[in-house]
């Protein structure tokens, strides 16, 4: 009879990390798809008080007036000339979403009602006025 030599098998010591790999990248499209994106206006503004004023839970296109009267959207500054247009671009994207216009205390009262009324006629049925809550 023949003896048989038992062969020790080559070790393959290392783990198989594609499974782990598989579940962080689908986990990583789930987050992405469910991550709502929070828009900024790009600057900080100095907004006056009010005693009405109420928080907004909606989307909402954010239009900031500085206080030296320069109009930003998305910490992009734009003219008043091209401020329908980049309203009418964002309601294409939400159509429900409300315009919030968040002018400084030093911003002229006549530049708001231009970005009110550019606004409006860029099809926003809601344009609200941003303050703070005193």
């Amino acid at each position: 009879m023949k003896m048989r030599r038992h062969t020790q098998p080559t070790e393959d010591s290392g783990i198989d990390l594609t499974p782990m790999l598989d579940v962080v990248f689908i986990m990583l499209i789930f987050f992405i798809v469910t991550t709502t994106f929070v828009r900024e206006a790009g600057i900080n503004v100095n907004r006056p008080s009010a005693q009405t004023a109420e928080r907004m839970d909606e989307q909402t296109i954010l239009v900031a007036i500085s206080s030296e009267n320069e109009i930003y959207i998305d910490g992009r500054q734009v003219g008043i000339n091209g401020l329908r247009a980049e309203i009418e671009r964002l309601k294409g994207q939400s159509p429900d979403a409300t315009v919030v216009v968040q002018a400084d205390k030093e911003a002229g009262a006549g530049i708001m009602v231009q970005v009110m009324d550019q606004a409006r006629l860029a099809g926003a049925r809601n344009v609200s006025v941003a303050a703070e809550v005193p």
